[in-house]
């Protein structure tokens, strides 16, 4: 069933988020609100975080999965389910119909991070891989669906998922009843969809602040456009607010109810995901991590206090170790850089020794001795180091070239 843009805040309600509590009770968590020191003096007001990568499967996917499935007529539960997903919304729809005994056939696309796939599987679906991005992997749950008879649950496109995700904003006025802004990730719009509703029905008065990555920000030339429009090849390592278009629904409850939906950059995401890492003990996927990097990239623009949805914390471990290394990167903490040296015995041993006097952690050592661009006595070094900060490799760069080596990059 599609539904307009028009009709969208009518096709959910406040009484459908309390309903859809009610349903989820013994179900879902009620999510911890942890307090942030570091970035309470950042931003010069509290600064909590709802944490629901804490949440049962990892995210709050759970929530708005649940209710729909539930809400199924019992022919439609006996035909079963489908749905695609790169991970959060897959583990939630397999948890949800395990819990509802209904069978789930999830189709993941084969680049899916292999414990996202096991996890899917161990919460009791049935796990078909196709193709190589999750628009071919939507598009064959899609004709599985036509063939089958079994129902196709969209991630964020329908009011049931949107009052079951609503449902992370009840908890935040119980839990943060003195919140000013409110802080969370979007994707194709489910959940600042579900929180709006829910927050500006009872708290009109509270800001609601939608962040997308800069090379999946589809809402921002869709509000401006009136419409949901599509954006080509949206590029993030957030892969859970990788979205190419919002859907209907939400998008109606975007315009009409969210205050404003701000942009980060990839560097943005890496260092935050870092502080949760680092300051708060927390394990976040960069798109959980989406809420911190609008604070971390502009944090006079928040009135505290503040609540920062931590949306999900499946992140894959491959990625995981990238991205701490380029969050320490654009922390000003982890330096590459290449030069040149006398190609000579000992000459490594004394670059080492002036970085062991300029306090540099070196990583890792890569020599290139045959290069056009070299003379014959002539050798090129790149050092990956660990630093302490900017001022760090600024001193570490001077010493260098104090020691007279030439710096190339």
């Amino acid at each position: 069933m599609s539904y307009s843009t028009a009709d969208s805040v009518a096709a959910v309600t406040l009484d459908d988020v309390r309903g859809a509590q009610k349903m989820l009770s013994g179900v879902a968590r009620v999510t911890a609100m942890e307090g942030s020191r570091y970035l309470s003096r950042l931003v010069g007001a509290p600064v909590h975080f709802k944490c629901e990568n804490l949440q049962r499967t990892g995210s709050f996917k759970l929530r708005g999965a649940y209710v729909r499935i539930a809400g199924l007529l019992p022919e439609e539960r006996a035909a079963g389910v489908v749905a695609a997903s790169a991970g959060n919304h897959a583990q939630g729809v397999a948890l949800a119909s395990s819990l509802l005994g209904v069978h789930a056939t999830v189709f993941m696309p084969t680049s899916a991070p292999l414990p996202k796939i096991s996890a899917t599987r161990e919460y009791g679906a049935e796990v078909r891989l196709h193709g190589q991005v999750v628009d071919e992997t939507l598009a064959a749950a899609q004709e599985y669906a036509a063939g089958t008879g079994a129902v196709f649950i969209h991630p964020f496109d329908h009011p049931d998922i949107i009052a079951g995700q609503g449902t992370v904003g009840l908890e935040i006025l119980e839990q943060c009843p003195e919140v000013r802004t409110i802080i969370v990730g979007v994707g194709g719009g489910g959940l600042v969809a579900g929180i709006a509703t829910a927050v500006k029905a009872l708290r009109p008065d509270v800001r609601v602040v939608g962040v997308q990555a800069e090379g999946a920000a589809a809402y921002p030339p869709s509000l401006a456009a009136g419409r949901p429009v599509p954006v080509r090849h949206p590029a993030t390592m957030a892969d859970g607010i990788r979205v190419g278009q919002p859907g209907d629904v939400p998008f109606g409850i975007v315009r009409d109810l969210v205050d404003e939906v701000r942009t980060v950059s990839e560097d943005n995401l890496s260092s935050a995901l870092l502080l949760c890492l680092e300051r708060a003990k927390l394990v976040v996927e960069p798109a959980g991590a989406s809420s911190v990097a609008a604070l971390l990239r502009e944090p006079d623009a928040f009135e505290g206090p503040v609540v920062a949805v931590l949306s999900g914390g499946n992140v894959d471990p491959v990625l995981l170790q990238r991205v701490l290394r380029h969050g320490m990167a654009a922390a000003g903490r982890y330096l590459a850089v290449r030069l040149r040296l006398t190609d000579r015995p000992g000459a490594l041993a004394t670059l080492l020794g002036a970085l062991s006097v300029a306090d540099a952690n070196v990583l890792d050592v890569s020599h290139v001795r045959t290069d056009p661009r070299l003379g014959l006595t002539e050798a090129e070094v790149e050092l990956h180091l660990e630093t302490k900060g900017p001022e760090h490799c600024a001193e570490v760069g001077q010493v260098l070239r104090e020691a007279g080596y030439t710096v190339i990059d």
